[in-house]
């Protein structure tokens, strides 16, 4: 994925602000949280860098992917091996799930603030969750 592709992919989440920092690096938040970065520091030190789940971490990683990320492999951020190390399609689906769990641990008023909770939101997730117990159960 190209660097312009990688900000557009990235500016398209909702609430999503850009700012640069660290020797140029391209670093996208939400709500103020950080989510991913690319170019400047990122791209010196190898590939885009980004927010996972635990296990999305763990694969990448032992598939040769990518590799914990310089200075913040504690709180589950990869750096891709190159920019190139995941199809286009395959990269974008890992920076809408890393928007998606900083997002989630937004406090619910700044997710309110910047439209990322609604009420239809909720009734869904407590649908969901409703029909995931009464599966159990039988």
């Amino acid at each position: 994925m190209t660097p312009r592709t990688f900000e557009t992919r990235c500016l398209r989440l909702p609430a999503v602000t850009k700012v640069v920092q660290w020797e140029g690096t391209s670093v996208f938040k939400v709500g103020g949280k950080m989510f991913a970065l690319g170019g400047g520091f990122a791209a010196r030190s190898g590939g885009y860098m980004f927010k996972t789940s635990n296990m999305a971490y763990a694969m990448l990683i032992e598939h040769g992917l990518a590799r914990p990320a310089p200075y913040l492999a504690r709180a589950k951020w990869v750096q891709l091996a190159s920019n190139n190390a995941l199809p286009d399609a395959e990269l974008s689906t890992y920076l809408v799930q890393a928007h998606a769990l900083i997002a989630a641990k937004l406090t619910r008023n700044i997710r309110k603030e910047l439209g990322l909770d609604s009420p239809d939101a909720h009734r869904h997730d407590d649908h969901r969750v409703q029909h995931m117990d009464r599966s159990r159960r039988h």
